[in-house]
């Protein structure tokens, strides 16, 4: 496989949306978002957070034997990063609470190797009416720098409420 060659840093501010201007943004892509290294330490953490200790994310030598050549981070952990590199750049104004609804498809196409740099990219993909607010749909995608595929592709569904 051909790496993808390094993109340049990106150092973006979030793209402020007014609520009720929502709809007319369905289609948008915000980002990418800045790099973002994972460490060991930080996968470490995740293993004991949520006893997922397998070896191919916290046995240096076990992983190095396994197919992945070396630490991987947990998809989970990955996902989790959705939360801060999506609020570096997009942000609705005029909101009294976002609410995380749940995923409609989440999938983790390729590892993500432990101290390898990560970005997000998200689409508004659809906006719906729901008492006091609205319900999106954003389309995200974990690019993992130097890879072709990305580490996650994540279809989350949010509340923003007024």
């Amino acid at each position: 496989m051909t790496p993808v060659p390094t993109p340049p840093e990106t150092a973006t501010a979030p793209t402020r949306v007014a609520l009720a201007d929502l709809p007319q943004h369905v289609g948008t892509v915000f980002g990418p978002s800045s790099w973002r290294t994972v460490s060991q330490e930080e996968v470490n953490d995740f293993a004991d957070l949520t006893a997922d200790h397998n070896p191919i994310h916290v046995d240096a030598e076990a992983a190095a034997r396994s197919p992945f050549g070396g630490t991987i981070v947990h998809g989970y952990f990955t996902l989790s990063l959705l939360v801060p590199l999506m609020a570096e750049i997009f942000e609705v104004t005029g909101v009294a609470t976002g609410i995380n609804y749940g995923l409609d498809r989440l999938r983790f196409p390729a590892p993500v190797p432990v101290g390898a740099r990560v970005r997000v990219q998200s689409t508004l993909r659809e906006v719906t009416d729901v008492p006091g607010g609205y319900q999106t749909v954003f389309e995200n995608v974990v690019e993992v720098e130097g890879q072709a595929k990305p580490g996650v592709v994540a279809v989350m569904v949010l509340r923003f409420l007024g």
